[in-house]
């Protein structure tokens, strides 16, 4: 069987849904943390439950059996390690940290997926993984 790298526009459409779906509950969270909480400390709160929430969503879903998010899901695409096989939530999460580094050097590191052999993202080649089409 022969393993289809997913290219950077379908990697970009997955990441438009998932950042709808995340903004949707980061801000249900936070608006219920606003409810509930006064002053300075709400400010601080509400990036920490944001941060937490991103991180959360794509760890947990990239490491579990589904090996993706519900954007990824949705475009029928999964992300593995180098083998093909699901990554562990250490991984998932160094990979979520990893793509800060991608974004902060002008999105470099996210456009390096139209340009590798693996369709790789800086992030990706960081914490051995691949995107890969997979199951609908």
């Amino acid at each position: 069987m022969t393993t289809t790298y997913t290219g950077f526009w379908r990697r970009f459409s997955a990441w438009v849904i998932d950042a709808i779906i995340v903004t949707v509950v980061q801000s249900v969270i936070q608006a219920i943390i606003g409810n509930v909480s006064s002053g300075d400390g709400e400010v601080v709160a509400a990036n920490v439950v944001g941060f937490m929430t991103g991180l959360l969503y794509a760890a947990g879903m990239e490491s579990s059996s589904k090996q993706a998010t519900l954007g990824k899901m949705a475009l029928g695409i999964v992300v593995t390690d180098m083998e093909g096989n699901r990554i562990t939530f250490m991984r998932a999460t160094g990979r979520y940290f990893a793509k800060i580094i991608s974004a902060i050097i002008l999105f470099i590191g996210f456009v390096m997926v139209a340009f590798t052999r693996r369709k790789q993202g800086l992030h990706d080649i960081m914490v051995g993984t691949l995107v890969v089409n997979g199951k609908r």
